[in-house]
C-alpha cells in the first residue's frame, strides 16, 4: 500500500513521481488540444479560412472528447492507466501531423475532430493519481494534476506564437504545431517505460462488467440513461452546425444519416446498459456495493458549467481580446493565457479547499464565484483599462477552475472501482458544455455568451441542493472475495 507521508512537491519518489508524470501527461494533452488557440489568424489567413470557419474549427475540436472521454474512462478501469495513457498520446500524434500540414479546410476540420480525443486524457490520470494517495489528500493531489495539467494551454499561448516565430515564413505555424506532436509522441514512450498502476500490493479494482456503467438500483438505472440524452444532444447541435443550415461542410443526406447513427448509437446503448445493469431489476444489492448515481449526475452538472466554459473560453478569448481592444493576435494570445495560467493554482486551491472544508461546501461557493465571475466579463467592452479586462478574466477564471477541482475531489470518493467511468462521464460533461458554448458563440455576441454560462452556472447551484456530502467509509470488493473500508470525510 501507499505510505501515507503527505504531499511533498519537490520529491520524484514513490506516489510523488507518479503524480509529477500524470500532470506532465496532462499537460501535453493540453498542449496539443489547443495548439491551434492562438495561432488562429495566421492559420485562417494560410487557409484562407472564413470566420465562421474558424469557429467551427473550434467546436469541432472539442467534440469527439465527448464520447472519448467515456471510452476511455472505460478502458482506463479495464487496462489500467500506463497503457491506456501511453497509447493515447501516441495514436493522438497522428491527426496533431495531418493538422500542422493542412492544405484546405476540410483537412484542417477533420484533423481537429479527431484532436479532440487527446482531451480524454485527463480521465486516466484521475484514476492513477486516485490509486497512489489516500483520500484525504486526495483532493490537493488531484487538484495538482488538473491545474498544472490543464496549463498546457497557457503554456501554448505564451511559446507557440515565439515559435512559430523562429521557424519564420509562412509555415512557420505548422512547424510549430508540429512540435507538439513529436512531444506527444516521445512522452508516451516516457510514461510506459515509469509508471506503475498501483503501488506495490495494492489490488487495481476493476469494474465486473464492461461495456456500460454499472448502477445500483432501477431509479438510478433510469437517471443513467437520462444523463446520456445531453452528451447525444451535444454532437446532435454539432453536427446540425455542419449542415447546410450552417457552415455547409455537410450535405443534408448525410447529415439525416449521422443523425440516424446517432439515435441507432443511443438505443445500442441503453441495450449495453440494460445488459449490465438488469440485475437490479431482479434482485436487490447488496449494501455494501450500493451508490447513489445522483452524485454522479450533480457533479456532471457541474462540469459542465465549469470546464465546459473553461473550454470554450480558452479557445475563443485570443479572438475576443484582438476584437474587442484591436490587439495584435501574439499579444492578444499572450494576454488571454493568463485566464488559463490560474490554474497552476486554483485548480490545486479548489482540491485542497474540497478536503479541508467538505465537497459540497466547497462547490457551493465556488459555483457562486463562477457565476458572478461571468456576469462581470459579459460587461467588458473596448472601453475598460486592458489590464482591468485582463483582471476580470483572470478573477473569474480562479472560481472556474478551482470548481473543476473541487468536483475531481468527489469523483473518486463515489465508487472506487468505477472512477475511471464516473471520471470519463464528468468529463465528458466538461465537453458538452464546451459545444453548447461554441454553438451559442457562433450566433450571439460575446456580452450575450459569457450572460449564457453564468445562467447555467445557477443551474449547477440548484442541483447541488440534490448532493450529498461523502462521508464514513466506501466499501471496495477485492478480487478474492473480501471487503475492503476506505474512510473519507
Amino acid at each position: 500500500m501507499q505510505r501515507n507521508d503527505g504531499i511533498k512537491l519537490l520529491s520524484f519518489t514513490g506516489k510523488m513521481k507518479i503524480l509529477h508524470l500524470s500532470w506532465m501527461a496532462f499537460f501535453i494533452t493540453f498542449f496539443v488540444w489547443f495548439n491551434h488557440a492562438p495561432l488562429l489568424g495566421v492559420i485562417a489567413d494560410s487557409l484562407g479560412l472564413s470566420g465562421a470557419q474558424v469557429k467551427t474549427l473550434l467546436i469541432l475540436n472539442v467534440a469527439l472528447t465527448i464520447p472519448a472521454r467515456v471510452v476511455i474512462g472505460m478502458l482506463t478501469d479495464r487496462y489500467g492507466p500506463r497503457l491506456t495513457y501511453a497509447g493515447l498520446l501516441a495514436l493522438c500524434s497522428l491527426p496533431c501531423f495531418m493538422f500542422a500540414f493542412a492544405d484546405d479546410f476540410a483537412t484542417a476540420a477533420l484533423s481537429r475532430f479527431l484532436l479532440g480525443f487527446i482531451g480524454a486524457g485527463f480521465v486516466v490520470g484521475i484514476r492513477m493519481v486516485s490509486e497512489w494517495f489516500p483520500a484525504h489528500e486526495l483532493g490537493t493531489a488531484e487538484g495538482i494534476y488538473g491545474g498544472w495539467g490543464n496549463f498546457g494551454s497557457a503554456a501554448g499561448a505564451m511559446t507557440l506564437p515565439l515559435l512559430a516565430l523562429w521557424f519564420g515564413g509562412d509555415n512557420g505555424w505548422r512547424y510549430a504545431v508540429a512540435v507538439t506532436g513529436v512531444l506527444s509522441l516521445l512522452f508516451s514512450v516516457i510514461w510506459y517505460q515509469n509508471v506503475n498502476d498501483t503501488p506495490k500490493g495494492s489490488t487495481y479494482f476493476k469494474p465486473k462488467q464492461s461495456g456500460a456503467m454499472e448502477v445500483t438500483s432501477k431509479g438510478d438505472f433510469a437517471l443513467l440513461l437520462v444523463m446520456k440524452l445531453p452528451m447525444y444532444g451535444a454532437l446532435a447541435l454539432l453536427t446540425w452546425k455542419l449542415s447546410p443550415a450552417g457552415v455547409k461542410l455537410l450535405s443534408q443526406p448525410l447529415v439525416y444519416g449521422l443523425y440516424g447513427a446517432l439515435g441507432l448509437l443511443f438505443i445500442l446503448e441503453v441495450v449495453q446498459a440494460w445488459r449490465v445493469n438488469k440485475g437490479v431489476f431482479r434482485t436487490p444489492v447488496a449494501a455494501e456495493h450500493q451508490y447513489k448515481f445522483k452524485q454522479v449526475a450533480v457533479l456532471n452538472v457541474l462540469y459542465f458549467a465549469t470546464f465546459g466554459s473553461e473550454l470554450a473560453v480558452v479557445s475563443m478569448l485570443p479572438l475576443f481580446f484582438a476584437e474587442v481592444f484591436e490587439l495584435d493576435m501574439v499579444y492578444a494570445g499572450m494576454l488571454a493565457s493568463a485566464y488559463a495560467f490560474m490554474n497552476l493554482a486554483s485548480r490545486p486551491g479548489g482540491g485542497w479547499l474540497s478536503d479541508r472544508f467538505g465537497r459540497k461546501r466547497t462547490l457551493i461557493i465556488l459555483t457562486t464565484g463562477l457565476a458572478l465571475g461571468y456576469a462581470l466579463m459579459a460587461q467588458i467592452d473596448g472601453n475598460w483599462p486592458l489590464l482591468l479586462a485582463v483582471g476580470a478574466a483572470m478573477a473569474c477564471s480562479f472560481f472556474v477552475q478551482a470548481g473543476e477541482g473541487a468536483v475531481f475531489a468527489a469523483v473518486p470518493l463515489i465508487k472506487r472501482r468505477l472512477t475511471g467511468q464516473i471520471a470519463g462521464m464528468t468529463g465528458a460533461y466538461g465537453n458538452v458544455g464546451a459545444v453548447v458554448y461554441l454553438t451559442v458563440l457562433s450566433m450571439v455576441d460575446y456580452a450575450t455568451f459569457f450572460w449564457v454560462i453564468a445562467a447555467t452556472a445557477v443551474v449547477g447551484l440548484l442541483t447541488l441542493l440534490l448532493m450529498e456530502e461523502p462521508r464514513g467509509q466506501i466499501a471496495e470488493i477485492r478480487e478474492d472475495g473480501s471487503v475492503e473500508l476506505i474512510r473519507v470525510g
